[in-house]
């Protein structure tokens, strides 16, 4: 009996059948982990499948407890397997002391920790005695017993067989598990042709889980329930069937995923373990596809798997006594219950306010709709750190039928580590109810739960999670005949419900970790004998105070919004609870309000149409191998192989032609649909510093508005996330690009920042917006000095608010003087795409200099101040001529990423505010080579943003896209739309993808992943240019350039 003293975390062996069978770790038992080649293997598939925190540790151990000599070896052994980075073995003793005193680096430390999140997340890290009898030591014995006549079990040979026998039986069981779970999903046809994305998001999470499609071909489609391999990682995957190809890769998952024959089409189903089921998008007509539940999210902007893994919501419906599981998996906890099934998924759709999931659930369809409204003009209503949350039912029958509901949330939505304490209470209104059960109550009655750290960190954040504040869940009783509440163990009050469908009214008195006896607050509905009912909750985290900010009066704390507008926490949470209906309308006018500005921005700039040729279907891209040769919706024709990245090309030219047969009106809109609360989720309104008292006025008329950077670095207002963001601002609501500019010019103007130049960010880490006293922010001045001043002209615009100018003039005026001095030959330094790198003589960045000089002349003109209005005009003239002849192929074809570099090119996107801004500095001879050069260069998803790397910054494209001629706009419109549906990215909506492949994240030369980023803003580009056009007629001013003015919409042929 060998002695294992192991640094490691425990992996349930379920858990690990399913890895093994999932991924196809063929030379790996499962039940014969500790073998040689089975954990060669093991090893093998970790290192590509998690090659990050893989790369800090040493070849794992897999250690197992095991006693050979009991019937158990017929069946998994243990239930658990110890995943180690460090062992000491032994036949008799071990010197624990000794042997805990192994050093560990911090960087081995944390990686281990990142590979526990992701395949074992309830497990804690520490270190373990594990006793193991290997079968050699049994052989021994059985000899022995032989020898003597005892009586003996099986031959260890015998029972390895006979383990390999269930295993296979198990994989059987499995697929046929999977095969059965789901059915009865509608999908429509010629989904991933109608700019419709595939992916959804986890309930109150901010990570998304890519859904996988393949085309199948008719022959294959009676083929139902077919199983494919189902691949992760990096690697390509291999079809069993060669017409059926996975056009994506999967992120870990368990035995809940399936798939199913769905029509014309297969879908991959995921349920994940926090709380989702995700399933494929439904027909465009319903805008199907994924969201971001944003404000509810706006304290938990997770980047990291392992917090997404733990964080749950369960949601039940219960009909006549059968109850049926439609988002979460705690039913996985539980022993088999003949009364508790999963619903069936039927669709999804999305908009820019809301998205909606419906399950068939016995004789009811149960619809849950989400709703994080944008509402960019209602500041209050904006500034509430809420989401609405909603169920309900609807007979499919006629009959009434007997209808409860369960929610509830567990504990690790507030906490950044599952051994830190949490507290929580109960409220009726503002009443606490703690650990009693005479709680009364009447249908207006809001109860929340709070949730919160035992010891907080004011203004302190780990792993993208606020460490002060509350996490809140509430509910009413609303036309519920029975309403309950109960706080426990999670597995304890799921099972209660199921067998007596309503809970006791007690709040659990024991706080602990969220990894111990995972504690969970619930609800429960009970609506009685009834044909249609619904229930609502609201979520979210609640930090008060919200900012640290650096002042004359020193650093202060601020205030949230919307404290001026409603009250104390109680009062805000009431006035949304039942703002419900009001809300709604409102964000059906902003939603209806998007969609008439798509249709009339694509009823004025339509593409070129040549013909009335029916379009061919397009094939699936990297479906195959074979080439195709068609014509799109425009009669243009085309050549397409999948087997290279080039996507559709013009056979005459081979230039890159737009993906064929998707309308782009659909495809913008499917792109700014889910864009909008991406956006407005990564911002907080704040109450500005006054005389109203030591940290926060009483009555301020406008806020402060502060920007989190996310996913990048954490950075508070930072000028060049802000920058890219500006053309919703400009849509939506200007004030909103004042209010996050605010702070900037108060630190700026308040001499805190040292630098002739402008400043960086406002703070290295969110929500301290301390600024930088020493000027030690990160260095790009150019970029963020010709931010500065585009986004202040670029308010007045569209505000026509010149005393903003006046105020601010002293300081542009700064900023200006630098960008004449260092913008036409800028040195070596970066621009707002840090990621790549330094380099010197950026064409690109040098044309925003320019472009920057030149609003300058307009603001001194506005302004009053002539002279230098013509200084600044004659100097952006002289520039632009000598940028040219430093900018631009000797060919004349392009511009360089680089003064006099031939062999590179760059997307030119800095022209855009040139355009925007009515200003005269670009000729349109300049945006014509650039239109025409692009489709020279496409790849399937786009342009690659330059020569370096084939990825691309999804921001930036829609922003050059709108210097296009209509034809090369519909290029990078349809791309991007293309992309949203087959992508392989499995988080919310990246700004950084690749064009090749299946358009992931960048892995060359550094993996970078970017996800819910606010300059997902620079999405908006096209209807921000529309809306200018309009204010600029209306103030009766021509255009500067006729590029709007082409590609009218003509008769066809």
């Amino acid at each position: 009996m060998s002695v294992f003293l192991v640094h490691g975390f425990a992996w349930a062996r379920n858990d690990v059948r399913v890895f093994v069978v999932l991924q196809e770790v063929d030379d790996a038992a499962p039940n014969n982990l500790m073998s040689g080649h089975s954990e060669e293997a093991m090893n093998e598939k970790f290192g590509k499948l998690y090659p990050g925190p893989m790369a800090n540790l040493p070849a794992l151990r897999f250690i197992e407890p095991l006693n050979p000599n009991t019937e158990k070896f017929k069946y998994p052994s243990e239930p658990y397997v110890f995943v180690a980075d460090v062992v000491v073995q032994s036949e008799d003793f071990i010197d624990v002391t000794q042997a805990m005193s192994i050093p560990i680096r911090p960087a081995q430390w944390e990686s281990l920790a990142e590979l526990r999140d992701l395949i074992a997340p309830d497990e804690k890290i520490g270190w373990f005695v594990v006793h193991n009898g290997d079968l050699e030591v049994a052989e021994q014995e059985r000899l022995m017993k032989e020898e003597n006549g005892i009586e003996v079990d099986n031959d260890p040979a015998d029972r390895i067989k006979e383990e390999e026998t269930i295993e296979a039986k198990y994989s059987q069981g499995l697929k046929e598990q999977i095969g059965e779970q789901m059915g009865g999903l509608q999908l429509h046809d010629k989904i991933d042709r109608k700019g419709a994305a595939s992916e959804v998001y986890c309930v109150g999470n901010a990570a998304p889980i890519s859904t996988n499609r393949f085309q199948a071909s008719q022959k294959n489609e009676k083929k139902s329930g077919k199983i494919m391999k189902l691949l992760r990682g990096n690697s390509n995957p291999e079809p069993e069937n060669a017409q059926l190809a996975w056009q994506k890769r999967l992120w870990p998952t368990d035995a809940s995923n399936t798939i199913k024959k769905m029509g014309p089409s297969y879908t991959l189903f995921r349920v994940d373990k926090i709380g989702f089921v995700v399933i494929s998008c439904v027909g465009p007509a319903n805008h199907a596809g994924p969201t971001l539940l944003s404000r509810c999210l706006r304290r938990f902007r997770s980047s990291s798997r392992s917090l997404d893994s733990t964080r749950g919501q369960q949601w039940i419906v219960t009909v006549d006594g059968i109850s049926y599981e439609y988002l979460g998996t705690g039913s996985t906890t539980l022993p088999h219950l003949a009364n508790l099934q999963p619903a069936k998924p039927l669709t999804v759709s999305y908009d820019s306010q809301y998205s909606n999931f419906t399950f068939a659930a016995g004789p009811v369809e149960i619809t849950a709709s989400f709703l994080s409204s944008v509402l960019p003009k209602d500041l209050c209503r904006t500034s509430i750190p809420l989401s609405y949350l909603s169920t309900s039912i609807q007979s499919t029958d006629n009959v009434e039928h007997d209808v409860q509901f369960y929610s509830d949330v567990n504990a690790a939505w507030t906490a950044s580590e599952n051994n830190v304490t949490i507290q929580w209470d109960l409220y009726q209104g503002s009443n606490i109810i703690n650990r009693s059960s005479n709680a009364t109550s009447t249908s207006t009655s809001t109860y929340s739960w709070f949730l919160y750290l035992q010891q907080a960190y004011e203004f302190a954040e780990e792993r993208d999670v606020a460490l002060w504040g509350n996490f809140t869940y509430s509910s009413s009783p609303l036309e519920a005949r029975n309403f309950s509440f109960q706080s426990g163990f999670s597995a304890d009050l799921r099972y209660q419900y199921v067998m007596q469908r309503s809970l006791q009214n007690m709040v659990d008195a024991e706080y602990r970790p969220f990894a111990t006896r995972e504690p969970a607050f619930a609800y429960v509905h009970d609506f009685g004998s009834v044909s249609s009912a619904s229930v609502r909750y609201t979520i979210g985290s609640v930090q008060q105070p919200v900012v640290r900010y650096l002042t004359s009066q020193g650093v202060v704390t601020l205030q949230p919004w919307w404290s001026q507008c409603y009250g104390d926490i109680h009062q805000m949470i009431d006035f949304h609870f039942n703002d419900f209906d009001q809300t709604r309308v409102l964000a059906a006018q902003f939603e209806s309000q998007l969609k008439a500005d798509v249709d009339t921005y694509y009823s004025e700039n339509m593409a070129m149409v040549y013909g009335n040729n029916t379009p061919n279907t397009p094939p699936a891209y990297a479906n195959s191998t074979e080439g195709y040769n068609g014509t799109d919706q425009y009669g243009n024709q085309y050549i397409f192989d999948s087997g290279n990245g080039y996507g559709f090309l013009d056979p005459s030219s081979f230039s890159g032609i737009a993906i064929p047969d998707v309308q782009e009106a659909e495809a913008y809109y499917s792109i700014v649909a889910l864009s909008t609360r991406q956006i407005m989720a990564a911002y907080t309104l704040a109450i500005p510093p006054s005389s109203g008292g030591p940290n926060s006025s009483s009555n301020a008329t406008e806020p402060l508005r502060f920007q989190k950077e996310i996913s990048s670095n954490g950075n508070v207002n930072t000028v060049d996330v802000i920058y890219p963001a500006m053309p919703f601002f400009l849509y939506a609501n200007p004030n909103l690009l004042r209010y996050t500019m605010a702070p900037l010019y108060q630190y700026q103007e308040g001499g805190f920042y040292p630098n002739e130049y402008s400043m960086h960010d406002l703070g290295t880490h969110y929500p301290n917006a301390t600024g930088h006293v020493e000027g030690n922010d990160e260095y790009m001045p150019v970029e963020e000095s010709g931010n500065m001043i585009l986004m202040s002209y670029a308010y007045y615009i569209f505000t026509n608010d010149s005393n903003y100018l006046r105020i601010h003039y002293p300081k542009l005026r700064q900023f200006a003087s630098y960008l004449i001095q260092f913008s036409l030959t800028p040195g070596k330094q970066l621009s707002t795409d840090d990621f790549a790198g330094q380099l010197v003589n950026q064409t690109n960045l040098a044309i925003k200099g320019i472009v920057g000089i030149a609003a300058m002349s307009e603001i001194a003109r506005i302004v009053d101040d002539p002279a230098s209005a013509q200084n600044y005009s004659s100097t952006a003239s002289s520039f632009y001529n000598q940028w040219e002849s430093y900018a631009i192929e000797p060919s004349g074809t392009h511009t360089l990423l680089s003064y006099q570099w031939r062999s590179s090119y760059s997307l030119l996107y800095n022209i855009y505010p040139a355009l925007l801004l009515n200003l005269p500095i670009i000729p349109d001879s300049l945006y014509e080579m650039q239109s025409a050069f692009y489709p020279s260069v496409s790849q399937i998803f786009g342009v690659p943003l330059d020569n370096r790397h084939s990825y691309t910054k999804s921001d930036e494209s829609l922003w050059t896209a709108a210097t296009c001629r209509p034809e090369t706009r519909r290029l990078f419109v349809n791309g991007l739309g293309y992309w949203l549906n087959v992508t392989s990215t499995d988080r919310p909506f990246t700004d950084l993808l690749e064009t090749v492949g299946e358009g992931g994240y960048p892995v060359s030369p550094d993996p970078v992943t970017f996800i819910a980023r606010p300059v997902a803003g620079g999405h908006f580009s096209l209807l921000a240019l529309a809306k200018s056009r309009a204010l600029g007629e209306m103030m009766g001013k021509g255009k500067v350039s006729g590029r709007m003015e082409k590609g009218k919409k003509v008769a066809k042929k």
